[in-house]
């Protein structure tokens, strides 16, 4: 489990294309200062499991699922990556429960740059709209960050200025392509309310249920 609180920026200093797999490696001084075999590290948001640590650098697996559902079955040596440890207990939480496990991806629409933050609009899948509410909080590339409002196909962040130079998000653009993980909170909810939605067979047809047993359980 992660906090969605970058600690900081790291490097792709390789990548080896498998059948179904990539394997990649990346520095990150900081997130591998006290890496071991099998420790989980977020990666642009995707949780990846410590395969070999090396001089600063980790190495890691990439499944095709997660190739599939993510950006990272286009990242590339020499792209810098937002990396987090997983969440330690007992220390302060400063973000929201994040698994690393990647929803979907959003691509940017379009930021406007002020004195003290930036205004970011992402394109939002229709599969995960339900999910995103005003002011609630989504994770963008690993980053923990508040929905400033959202529609049934977008929504904005506001980025302020230690966002901005601790995390990639500063440098994206317009077109770039991004991982978003919704609060798990709501599919847990929309989960166990689903067996008492008499009637609403589109929300369980969407969510792999039949009609019938969301109606009767």
């Amino acid at each position: 489990m992660f906090t969605g609180i970058v600690e900081e920026r790291g490097e792709v200093v390789a990548v080896q294309d498998l059948p179904d797999a990539a394997r990649v490696t990346i520095a990150g001084p900081l997130v591998t200062s006290d890496a071991q075999l099998g420790d989980s590290i977020s990666v642009n948001g995707v949780c990846l499991t410590v395969v070999e640590v090396s001089a600063g650098a980790f190495t890691a697996d990439v499944m095709r699922e997660t190739l599939v559902r993510s950006s990272l079955d286009k990242i590339a040596t020499g792209e810098a990556v937002n990396l987090e440890r997983a969440a330690a207990v007992g220390k302060r939480f400063g973000g929201h429960i994040v698994q690393g496990h990647v929803d979907g991806t959003g691509v940017i629409l379009s930021r406007e740059p002020s004195a003290h933050w930036d205004l970011v609009r992402i394109g939002l899948p229709a599969k995960l709209a339900r999910y995103v509410v005003e002011k609630g909080s989504i994770t963008v590339d690993g980053v923990s960050l508040t929905v400033v409002d959202v529609s049934d196909d977008e929504f904005s962040v506001s980025l302020i200025p230690e966002t901005l130079r601790a995390t990639t998000l500063g440098m994206r653009t317009p077109g770039d392509r991004v991982n978003l993980e919704v609060d798990v909170v709501a599919k847990y909810v929309e989960r166990l309310a689903l067996p008492h939605l008499a009637g609403n067979s589109t929300l369980a047809e969407e969510n792999g249920l039949e009609a019938e047993e969301a109606t009767h359980g």
